[in-house]
């Protein structure tokens, strides 16, 4: 090659191409007599000869180049071909499934899945918008064969004029070339890959089907994959139903989705829009009054207090979808029991209060749940902010409850004999070294159960604790739902063992039901994108755990925490309601878990280190974030009676007997049922030996008025006990 090359440009050297006008003459000349110098005509012709040496060297090497050039580029395509898959064996990733999840009211709350929305048919999108997406991202995208030559150089003098990346010249067939198959590197070899790519892509599918792949699969900012889920997302509808202002600023999203959100910088989305407008204008695509039209009324980001939060139950969610139907490999739609106006309320009354006095009390943190009294979950909070942190603190922290368990000791204490009128000694106790106090360190002598378990008296709660026996007082929390491990000391009587709040809201559920086990839930239904039923819950009664005049006593003596007790700070007005405030020690956790027969609801504030709070009590923040959301969720709601109070309830009238009798527990010590009276046919359990101090093993009487003739060491060790 080179030597044709050679023949056709002969570019050896010529005597007459030689410096000093040629070869060396065979005989010197002479110099004339007047010694003159040579003669001008042969300087012209030396310099013409020099010029068509040189630009014989430039072709020269100029075909060189080319030719190099030509075999490096060859090369690289071979070098590109060999690190894809075979062209022909090529084909369009299955798209991941799409789980759009529901709330009660039926709108889509989230949407999860790599792309997160269902595939929507071009001719079913409204036909600006495709028309927007060309007339911004690819003008010459009908004309072009899967690279824009004309766009290619258009970005390469932009950038050398703005001396750096200003422009890019990809289509949108390299785009979804690249979403489809390759890494977002920005490399040399990734973008060959992506030309080759996009020309196979061209030479694959029609133009119409390329522009509806790429609708489907390009990410619109805030998790959105595909215009349906980006339309859901910022716009609160269907694609199919936005307008030509929503089209156009989706189009302007495409190019930095993180920057232009309307969610985040509203202001930089409507000018893209506008500049979106004014491309569509230019190519003819819509009419100067439509663009004018759009431009004065700009689209508008739907935001919603509980799209953040609703995250915590979405995460929730897929963790129960996958015990109830497996892995998903299809798109579902699933229908949850979470109200989002309940589940804005949640959000929006913990964030309000943690950011007007978070600071000040050192709360940085906080839970709410809001269950029915069937266990169907309504609202799920699971921390201030979802962005932030997505650790769902109702569902997998484990805190201490405080004396929000308490609950249960006084329920084991009603279940083996004992009454609200019931007296007992509230003074110091010491249980091997062990000296719990009450919160104000101020004690008031003999107190009935009721007035004991409304101002949380500590020593009451150990004393019962003590005398049932702390494995029969874990034994009745299991029964009611906790799922956590229970130490089965007598600390357990000041909440030391650790709960989350979705269970300990789930075991409150049976005071605010009559009785009845519950399951906390919150998938209704599970169906495939046409319908077919993949799950439906079961309605399902898990039977009774407590008896009907036990939970009659139970909400009178609850309620009287929020008339008189700890909880006197709620503001909650119209409704029968009950319930239990608790703080841990040092301050470090602080909750309330109140109810009514409409619905029941925890509250949990702390720090995720355990760092304490500043004297944050149950009674304070929780108690306020608790009157607001159970204010709003009760409007317009009829008022009902708390169970076995007033007749409305399930229970039946107050202390009314259940009918027939109903087992308290497999593991009751005593081996009996829970009769229309109460009486039980055992007469006591053991005291674990060391809990009570300066006292050996003893059976103690569930109820001193129901006790058979005892010895003197049984006379001592009660009035050691109940402070006779």
């Amino acid at each position: 090659m080179f030597d044709k090359a050679a023949a056709l440009f002969d570019l050896r050297l010529r005597p007459e191409d030689r410096a000093g006008g040629g070869g060396r003459d065979p005989a010197p000349r002479k110099k004339s007599a007047q010694g003159a110098k040579p003669k001008s005509s042969s300087k012209r012709g030396n310099g013409r000869g020099g010029g068509r040496g040189l630009l014989t060297r430039l072709v020269y090497w100029a075909l060189v180049l080319c030719l190099w050039a030509g075999v490096a580029g060859i090369g690289g395509v071979v070098w590109i071909g060999a690190h894809l898959p075979p062209i022909q064996n090529l084909e369009i990733p299955k798209r991941p499934p799409s789980i759009k999840i529901l709330g009660t009211d039926g709108h889509v709350l989230l949407t999860r899945g790599d792309l997160g929305s269902a595939v929507v048919p071009l001719s079913a999108m409204p036909p600006y918008l495709p028309k927007a997406i060309v007339a911004i991202e690819d003008r010459r995208f009908y004309s072009h064969f899967g690279i824009d030559p004309f766009g290619i150089a258009r970005a390469a003098i932009a950038n050398i004029l703005h001396r750096g990346v200003s422009q890019g010249g990809s289509t949108l067939t390299q785009q979804l070339a690249k979403n489809l198959f390759l890494t977002q590197e920005r490399t040399f070899a990734r973008k060959m890959q992506e030309a080759v790519l996009a020309v196979w892509l061209e030479h694959k599918f029609t133009k119409k089907q390329i522009l509806e792949l790429y609708l489907n699969r390009v990410y619109f900012g805030s998790g959105a994959y595909g215009v349906e889920a980006a339309s859901q997302r910022y716009f609160g509808k269907s694609v199919r139903q936005i307008t030509l202002a929503e089209a156009a600023m989706l189009a302007g999203l495409v190019k930095s989705p993180s920057r232009l959100s309307p969610l985040r910088n509203p202001k930089l989305a409507r000018e893209r829009a506008d500049l979106v407008v004014a491309a569509m204008e230019d190519e003819h695509y819509i009419t100067k009054p439509m663009a004018q039209a759009a431009i004065a009324h700009p689209a508008t980001a739907v935001t919603t207090a509980g799209s953040g939060s609703a995250n915590y139950a979405a995460d929730w969610i897929m963790d129960v979808i996958d015990d109830l139907i497996g892995r998903v490999e299809q798109d579902i739609v699933v229908k949850t029991t979470i109200d989002p106006k309940i589940q804005n309320l949640a959000e929006a009354s913990l964030v309000d209060e943690l950011n007007a006095k978070g600071k000040k009390y050192n709360v940085g943190q906080g839970a709410v749940v809001v269950m029915t009294p069937e266990g169907a979950v309504r609202a799920l909070v699971g921390g201030r902010n979802y962005a932030q942190s997505q650790f769902n603190r109702a569902v997998s922290a484990k805190r201490q409850p405080g004396s929000a368990f308490k609950p249960f000791v006084y329920l084991t204490a009603l279940e083996h004999g004992l009454t609200p009128d019931t007296l007992r000694d509230d003074k110091p106790i010491n249980v091997r070294g062990w000296k719990p106090g009450n919160f104000e360190h101020e004690y008031q002598g003999p107190v009935t159960l009721t007035r004991a378990l409304a101002q949380s008296l500590n020593t009451v709660s150990v004393r019962l604790t003590l005398e049932l026996g702390p494995a029969t007082v874990a034994r009745t929390a299991y029964r009611l739902g906790i799922s956590s491990k229970l130490e089965p000391n007598a600390s357990l009587a000041l909440g030391t063992s650790e709960v989350s709040p979705l269970e300990l809201v789930g075991a409150y559920a049976p005071f605010a039901n009559g009785g009845l086990a519950v399951e906390p839930h919150v998938v209704e239904s599970i169906t495939d994108a046409n319908g077919k039923s993949l799950y439906a819950r079961k309605d399902r009664t898990l039977g009774r755990v407590v008896a009907a005049q036990y939970v009659a006593m139970m909400n009178m003596m609850m309620m009287e925490t929020l008339l008189t007790g700890t909880a006197h700070n709620a503001h909650f007005e119209g409704w029968p309601a009950a319930g239990k405030t608790g703080t841990s020690q040092d301050f470090r956790d602080a909750w309330f878990v109140g109810y009514t027969s409409h619905l029941v609801t925890g509250v949990w504030l702390g720090n995720d280190d355990s760092s304490p709070m500043k004297k944050t009590t149950g009674g304070s923040l929780p108690v306020e974030i608790w009157s607001r959301v159970m204010t709003g969720a009760h409007q317009g709601v009829p008022v009902t009676a708390l169970p076995g109070l007033g007749g409305s309830g399930s229970g039946g009238p107050l202390f009314g007997a259940p009918s027939g009798d109903v087992p308290v527990s497999s593991n009751n010590p005593y081996g009996s049922t829970v009769g229309g009276g109460g009486r039980y046919a055992g007469q006591g359990s053991l005291v674990p030996p060391g809990d009570i101090p300066n006292a050996a093993p003893a059976r103690v009487a569930a109820h001193p008025s129901r006790q058979p003739a005892r010895s003197g060491i049984d006379d001592w060790l009660i009035n050691r006990l109940f402070g006779r």
